[in-house]
């Protein structure tokens, strides 16, 4: 979808948190997060490894797909976002497969120091500044667990913005 469109396809279905999204019974979301804050750490070489492992396990599999999952490589850093909603403050994992593809492909064209400074650059500058959602989801078995699924660049749309809707009353 052209960026121009994405707001005003995307903004309407926008909710205030997780814990609205729950009460409605859903187990996937578009927030718009407040205040947010994109945070990295080094993950310690035996997570890792058990990262590796669980790629392995689940690669033994007779699936085509999952032989792909055994070549993939753990990401040597979390990534995570602090930031509030309408139901307070939160600090949730990005599990979103594309800032850690981000994060390798930045690190193949330059260096891993500026990976991670054009990730910060880009998540905690260029994003909040034009406007961004996130995608969050939870499990059946976990209702009130919300996860970091996406990371979307997504325009904030003033009322002005918004299309013109003529119909009879």
């Amino acid at each position: 979808m052209p960026r121009a469109q994405r707001a005003s396809f995307l903004n309407p279905i926008i909710i205030g948190s997780g814990k609205e999204a729950a009460e409605k019974g859903m187990s996937l979301a578009l927030i718009r997060p407040k205040k947010t804050r994109f945070i990295y750490k080094r993950k310690k070489p035996e997570d890792i490894a058990e990262e590796r492992d669980a790629f392995r396990r689940a690669a033994i599999q007779t699936s085509l797909l999952d032989k792909e999952l055994e070549q993939l490589e753990p990401s040597p850093y979390d990534f995570r976002f602090e930031f509030e909603d309408e139901n307070g403050p939160h600090n949730y994992q990005n599990g979103d497969w594309e800032a850690h593809a981000m994060f390798f492909n930045e690190r193949k064209r330059a260096n891993e120091a500026s990976a991670l400074q054009w990730m910060d650059h880009t998540f905690n500058e260029v994003y909040p500044k034009a406007g961004m959602a996130f995608a969050i989801g939870n499990q059946a078995k976990r209702p009130q667990t919300w996860q970091l699924l996406g990371v979307l660049r997504l325009d904030i749309v003033t009322q002005s913005e918004l299309p013109l809707e003529f119909g009879a009353s």
